[in-house]
């Protein structure tokens, strides 16, 4: 199943450990295109070597079942040095915009690691507002291990998050497609106008909010 998508390496971490750092965190975000709910990132500090039967599993969030990513989240958050969660909710992402929300969220996630990371190993980008050494890595959540793992905690994590506010905004289907637009979503959408949750500020949201009196 997992051997049709690319398998993260530890090159990146690799090559950091070689200069010196030891505490290295690979940061990921999840969320960023749904229409419903917060963007969150996570960050991960894994210790150099990293054992076990689960470690071949590992792959980008997107391409792993939701099983299979709750058991490798599970096994992260018990190797791991560290980990951390970000979370910005729809009415900052509303006011602020998708773009800064997701630094925000992975600001959040990196201040509130218990380790101070030497090094930030990023999925794509860089956060020059955080002080410390980091590289962007494009396709970083396929192709670093540490971001891989970071993207899984996030995406278990969001997932959860989205199965609560299903029961808190009923109507939406928000426990099956977590925000994201689908047929069903949208139909939903345009039966019952957005919730409190959902981003005004995306279009196919614009386009059901009743014209202001």
């Amino acid at each position: 199943m997992n051997n049709n998508h690319p398998k993260p390496t530890f090159k990146e971490e690799k090559i950091l450990l070689a200069q010196g750092y030891t505490l290295i965190a690979g940061v990921d975000e999840v969320g960023r295109g749904a229409l419903a709910g917060p963007v969150v990132a996570a960050a991960v500090i894994l210790p150099a070597h990293v054992k076990g039967s689960w470690v071949a599993e590992v792959r980008d969030s997107k391409f792993l079942p939701p099983a299979k990513r709750e058991i490798l989240s599970r096994h992260i958050h018990e190797n791991a040095l560290a980990v951390s969660i970000g979370m910005i909710d729809s009415d900052v992402i509303n006011t602020e915009g998708i773009a800064k929300a997701t630094r925000l969220a992975m600001k959040q996630a990196i201040l509130h690691l218990p380790l101070q990371p030497q090094y930030l190993l990023i999925d794509f980008f860089k956060l020059p507002e955080v002080n410390l050494p980091q590289k962007g890595v494009v396709d970083g959540d396929s192709l670093c291990f540490s971001i891989a793992c970071a993207s899984i905690v996030a995406k278990v994590a969001r997932d959860a998050l989205m199965v609560k506010l299903d029961s808190i905004h009923p109507g939406y289907g928000l426990a099956d497609h977590k925000g994201y637009s689908t047929a069903e979503h949208l139909a939903c959408l345009r039966r019952l106008g957005p919730s409190p949750i959902h981003r005004s500020c995306f279009q196919p949201v614009m386009e059901v909010i009743p014209p202001s009196e």
